[in-house]
């Protein structure tokens, strides 16, 4: 058996002490610092506390009966809104477009069911049997038990119907915008951004990591100014540039201003300086274009222009959840890396079902697109007549903005001014709701408005009632007197 040498020999140690005596002083002296610091580390406990206090048994009592725990977080005001309209504001029975708060019936324009999908007995009828073969849940992330052939079924037909290769199901709205953000965009990227982009969008931003350009809302003007900046600078370090990718974030309809964004121009400078154009269409999609693609139909415009389309189910669909679609490479990213669909329960089959219930009959029935176009249409002009407020956004919008038109220099004020409005018009029945925003975290808090809902099926005479009590509770409110003549109701 051979025997194994563990002492090297005499000419291996002689080149060993020839290399250290050959070695420069600079790189004896370094290594001496290192062994010292090793050494130090080994030794040295991890921490070195002060003299031990030995308390005697009436100390400790005294201690602990003085001790009072920090607040996990901030009081919050009794007569904070939020929590009196959770109190006051209680809905019994389905959102329909007339909605029981209290008891009391009233028009409903709140809530966002801007087609009715979310009382229609078909889709009802799908979704408990649904539920009697499912159950009411998935209890599961997609890739681990969580796909059902339901959730796979909605995908296909999404993607069908937006006219992609493929789409990506998650189980909540909010986070579906919120996750494909980061799984794209990381730190040492670009992202310019719409200052006026809704609160899922920021917090997808800041999960990035990633270097915000803000510009103004809808400007083009001053994106471009943006883009030439970072054009500048890609050119004074061509070796960061190679390595920095560029995205461009906007939302088909902003939900806190309800106008269009100018995409023929966004799709223009995305060619002409290299972006990767994101789409948010929570608000879009089922509402615009002539079969409710969205954005990309309203202005005619191929889906491919945008590398990824985001949106949520919870609004035209009636159901829950969000998706995103694109091309097939882009979405399967997602399958990896998007955080709210790899750690959270698929979306319950019940609700993946009224989803594909609802994108059926909205392709079977495209005339509720139009009857929505047109009560929106018909509720912005009607809107514009009343004294004393103004309303936002583009006409075909489902949602408005309802401002007054002299604002006090105290945010709250005039926040207070609009809830009595409110208070007034539910008296009156009519539900309407002030548009709410985390002011703290907002990039830009917009002005407090009033924000109305518009739905597909309510009638000409259903609006005229509607606007005719929001224009009492206005006049009660701001003292004014609306004369119906002069409003031409």
């Amino acid at each position: 058996m051979a025997s194994v040498q563990l002492i090297p020999p005499v000419s291996d140690l002689y080149e060993m002490i020839e290399a250290f005596l050959q070695a420069p002083v600079y790189h004896l002296i370094f290594e001496a610092c290192l062994i010292v610091l090793i050494i130090k580390l080994v030794f040295s406990k991890s921490y070195a506390g002060g003299p031990e206090i030995i308390l005697t048994k009436k100390e400790e009592e005294e201690l602990l009966s003085d001790w009072v725990p920090d607040p996990l977080e901030q009081n919050v005001p009794a007569d904070h809104p939020v929590l009196q309209s959770m109190e006051k504001n209680i809905v019994s029975g389905k959102p329909g477009k007339y909605v029981d708060i209290n008891g009391k019936t009233c028009v409903n324009l709140a809530t966002l069911n801007f087609l009715g999908m979310a009382c229609k007995p078909d889709i009802e009828d799908a979704a408990i049997k649904t539920m009697r073969k499912y159950g009411v849940g998935s209890c599961g992330p997609r890739g681990f038990y969580g796909t059902m052939d339901v959730h796979l079924d909605l995908e296909e037909k999404l993607a069908k119907f937006m006219d992609c290769e493929e789409s990506i199901l998650y189980s909540y709205g909010f986070a579906t915008i919120a996750s494909a953000i980061p799984a794209y965009s990381k730190r040492g990227d670009v992202i310019f951004v719409d200052e006026g982009v809704c609160f899922a969008i920021q917090k997808g931003l800041v999960a990035s990591r990633s270097a915000i350009k803000w510009f103004k809302h809808n400007d083009m003007e001053d994106l471009e100014r943006l883009l030439k900046i970072q054009q500048e600078e890609d050119r004074r370090i061509p070796k960061k540039a190679k390595v920095t990718r560029r995205f461009l974030v906007v939302e088909g309809l902003y939900i806190n201003y309800a106008d269009i964004c100018p995409l023929p121009q966004l799709v223009a400078l995305k060619w002409k300086y290299k972006l990767r154009l994101f789409m948010e269409e929570s608000l879009s999609f089922g509402v615009l274009g002539a079969n409710g693609k969205g954005v990309t139909e309203h202005f005619g415009i191929s889906r491919d222009e945008v590398d990824l389309i985001a949106a949520t189910l919870e609004n035209a669909m009636g159901t829950c959840g969000g998706f995103c679609c694109g091309k097939k490479y882009v979405i399967d990213h997602q399958r990896l890396s998007g955080l709210g669909y790899c750690f959270s329960a698929s979306l319950p089959p019940m609700l993946a079902t009224v989803a594909t219930e609802a994108l059926r009959t909205m392709e079977q029935d495209p005339s509720m697109l139009t009857k929505l176009s047109h009560n929106c249409q018909q509720v912005h002009e009607k809107l514009s007549r009343i004294p004393g407020i103004q309303v936002n956004g583009d006409p075909v919008a489902p949602i408005k903005h309802v401002r007054l038109e002299e604002l006090n220099d105290d945010r709250s004020i005039n926040v207070q001014t609009l809830e009595k409005i409110v208070d007034k018009a539910h008296d009156f029945g009519l539900a309407i709701t002030v548009a709410r925003y985390l002011e703290s975290e907002e990039h830009i808090t917009p002005i407090p408005s009033i924000r109305l809902s518009v739905n597909s099926n309510l009638t000409d005479e259903e609006i005229d009632k509607s606007i005719e009590l929001l224009g009492k509770a206005c006049a009660s409110v701001l003292n004014r007197s609306v004369v119906h003549e002069m409003m031409g109701l």
